[in-house]
């Protein structure tokens, strides 16, 4: 069977040159110097747009999101932030909602329609709701299995030690195909490192898999159960495959301890997640960076009980990353572009990732003269491509 050839001409590359992307059986096959290539069977002319790679959307809840569901209003915590009342008026809204399945279909459409076919999912999995949203994600994964890319994680929401049968559900749900396991505040919520991180690393050691943790902690507890983490995350030769997402206290840090512990999570080979959130300090990411760190984003929650915004859009989020750390010149906003791209994939281990000979043909064209101005014009509309199909454009999902 002969090969499958589109060749998009008149693509502009992140350096500023005209190519055209010869694109075989989903993979980039070539790049060329751009010209008519009239010959062609199939060419698609992206007209001299900035064409990227796709956003990898590194964090986010398709569970409890109620984006296209009708609006709920934000309930605040009665005592400043705390995970556990949040989880109760998560519970709560949850009750109310639409079925999950359509939700988490309004949140795919919106997160592909702006150029991610790559995402990482939170899912619930605790004595609170068993398996069954993890079976209804992974239904729904399924169905979109041609256009996205997508992750899961067992998530403990309401915590691993004090959800009783969490750690056996935990181990069940990698076993109906979630692909990471996760966890939630050792400390703070479940009281006991040990015997959360106990539960977390025997898991991924058991099944082969890798590990992501929320960390909301603040200040030295978030740093001491960091280094906590990184140490076993270097006992069980698990760099390059552990996550932290959230990190708030590294932010909370003196610069000197930040340096110190920035050169303990490089070498430790754990990656950060940050979105930048409006209401905490958040990990310093020029410092991380410098360090060796790989640092990823994610919109993390989209109108759900946790706070009322998110678009889906991981260029936005890159822009929020460079504006709330100050980023002005160049080099400093093509470094957020990289936290929601490059910085993504090697967090989340994607195998041909990018914009090269051999990588898969999935990108987006963005009306930009470069990335840095990209990064702060947030340009539409979108074409967005997955294995070199058209999926999306003018902000609707094409199926």
């Amino acid at each position: 069977m002969s090969a499958v050839e589109t060749v998009f001409t008149n693509a502009k590359l992140a350096d500023g040159t005209l190519k055209n992307i010869v694109v075989r059986d989903g993979r980039i096959a070539a790049i060329e110097p751009a010209s008519s290539r009239e010959g062609a069977k199939d060419v698609v002319d992206i007209g001299g747009a900035l064409l990227v790679p796709s956003f990898v959307e590194g964090h986010i809840h398709l569970d409890t999101s109620f984006y296209g569901d009708k609006w709920i209003p934000h309930k605040p915590c009665t005592n400043g932030f705390d995970v556990h009342e949040r989880v109760a008026f998560q519970a709560e809204n949850m009750a109310a909602a639409a079925p999950m399945d359509e939700r988490a279909r309004n949140q795919l459409d919106l997160c592909i329609s702006n150029g991610a076919v790559q995402m990482r999912s939170h899912v619930m999995v605790d004595g609170s709701v068993g398996l069954k949203s993890l079976e209804t994600i992974l239904k729904v994964r399924e169905e979109y299995a041609d256009i996205i890319d997508i992750q899961l994680v067992a998530f403990p929401q309401s915590g691993i030690l004090k959800s009783p049968g969490t750690p056996e559900l935990m181990d069940e749900a990698i076993a109906m195909g979630a692909d990471l396991v996760g966890g939630l505040d050792p400390l703070s919520f479940d009281r006991d490192i040990k015997g959360h991180l106990d539960v977390v690393f025997g898991i991924a050691e058991k099944r082969g898999v890798d590990v992501d943790i929320h960390l909301h902690d603040a200040s030295t507890l978030g740093a001491m159960t960091i280094e906590e983490i990184c140490a076993r995350t270097t006992a069980l030769g698990m760099q390059g495959h552990v996550a932290v997402s959230h990190a708030y206290g590294l932010g909370d840090l003196a610069p000197d301890a930040a340096k110190k512990i920035a050169t303990l999570i490089a070498k430790s080979g754990v990656s950060i997640m940050t979105n930048a959130p409006g209401n905490h300090n958040f990990p310093p990411v020029a410092l991380l960076r410098a360090a060796g760190v790989t640092v990823f984003s994610g919109s993390d929650n989209i109108r759900d009980s946790w706070w009322p915004f998110g678009d889906g859009d991981m260029l936005r989020r890159a822009e929020i990353i460079a504006y709330r750390s100050g980023f002005y010149t160049d080099a400093e906003l093509s470094a957020a572009f990289d936290v929601v791209t490059s910085g993504g994939a090697k967090a989340l281990r994607l195998e041909g990732y990018g914009i090269g000979i051999g990588a898969k043909a999935d990108f987006v064209t963005l009306a930009a003269e470069h990335v840095p101005e990209a990064v702060v014009a947030i340009p539409k509309p979108r074409q967005v491509f997955k294995e070199g199909r058209l999926v999306a454009e003018n902000g609707s999902v094409i199926r």
